[in-house]
């Protein structure tokens, strides 16, 4: 990078260190236990909005994967997501009814708590639906990933969202409070992803899978992006700028080998088609609160109802994290 971008990218950072500093006043503290936060704890940070059905799995499979605190924001719930957080006891709950879109979809809330509680922390950010699978998670807790990141000094950890889905109609398998997402949403399509090098923050830029076969066939560059950094070891001067897609400063997007070779990387388990979904996407899209005034979720709306299958005759039923290697959808890297 020469002179000029370095001192452009700088500035961005700054941009957005002061939109998060702007937009602290928005949070109001419901529970704070951040001083139960040990040094060199892993912690998990995600924005929610009425997610309550979601939460005892989501807490369940994060702590037993090592995460011991998470910081939370709750964007105007009003099912009962923000009492039931509030009564964990390893959460630290925030909340605000501002605007969501505005907020850079929550970059700005999630910035400054990072900014505040997780320096010096490995911190996983993922949103309610994202369950992490790395390399030999099934016999390793997250802290011996972490504390190999860090003994290889890598400082950010990429994964791939793979949409997971049922095989049938949505609402033939409804969803059950505390239930693993993946016993009904057990298929992900294995193959049709394309990936290209984002120039500006150095980032892979991965679309594809379900959605862009079922709901963005015809123009497949505008279906979402699946490139993930979930895992950073953070420090006060980091920011997200895109969703968990990309960081500042731009050497931690670099979760991949640029000279041909493979990082260890993972994949997140997207839990998104559930019976849940329908009538969620014809919420947000009238909310018009995500990203492109919810175009995507416009989409989802006018292509999903209660019949929808999105399963076809070239899905797999996910297996375990070393299926996800032979498809080269993950990477032990040189993680032995």
């Amino acid at each position: 990078m020469g002179l000029i971008s370095s001192y452009r990218m700088r500035w961005r950072r700054r941009y957005w260190r002061a939109r998060a500093f702007r937009r602290r006043r928005q949070l109001s503290v419901v529970h704070d236990r951040t001083r139960d936060i040990r040094p060199g704890a892993i912690l998990a940070f995600s924005t929610v909005r009425n997610e309550r059905i979601r939460l005892p799995f989501f807490l369940d499979y994060y702590r037993k994967m090592g995460v011991e605190q998470f910081l939370i924001v709750d964007n105007g719930s009003d099912d009962g997501t923000r009492q039931y957080l509030s009564d964990q006891p390893d959460v630290s709950v925030w909340t605000t009814t501002a605007s969501y879109a505005k907020s850079a979809y929550g970059v700005d809330w999630l910035n400054w708590l990072m900014r505040l509680h997780a320096h010096r922390h490995w911190c996983l950010t993922v949103d309610i639906d994202e369950f992490l699978v790395y390399p030999f998670c099934d016999t390793r807790p997250l802290r011996a990933l972490t504390d190999w990141l860090d003994a290889s000094s890598i400082r950010s950890f990429g994964s791939m969202l793979l949409d997971m889905y049922p095989k049938g109609p949505l609402y033939a398998q409804p969803y059950r409070e505390g239930q693993n997402p993946f016993d009904i949403a057990a298929w992900f399509d294995s193959g049709n992803y394309m990936i290209q090098k984002n120039s500006t923050y150095g980032n892979l830029w991965i679309q594809g899978g379900v959605r862009a076969r079922k709901f963005f066939a015809g123009s497949p560059r505008k279906a979402p992006a699946l490139n993930k950094v979930p895992l950073v070891k953070w420090r006060k001067e980091f920011v997200y700028i895109s969703s968990t897609h990309a960081l500042l400063p731009r050497g931690l997007n670099l979760t991949y080998d640029a000279s041909g070779g493979e990082k260890t990387t993972g994949v997140l388990l997207h839990a998104k088609f559930l019976s849940l979904f329908v009538d969620r996407a014809a919420e947000e899209a009238k909310r018009s609160e995500h990203y492109r005034a919810s175009d995507e979720y416009k989409v989802y709306a006018d292509g999903i109802d209660a019949d929808a299958d999105l399963w076809c005759k070239w899905s797999e039923r996910y297996i375990n994290w070393r299926q996800l290697e032979i498809l080269g959808l993950i990477s032990k890297g040189n993680w032995a």
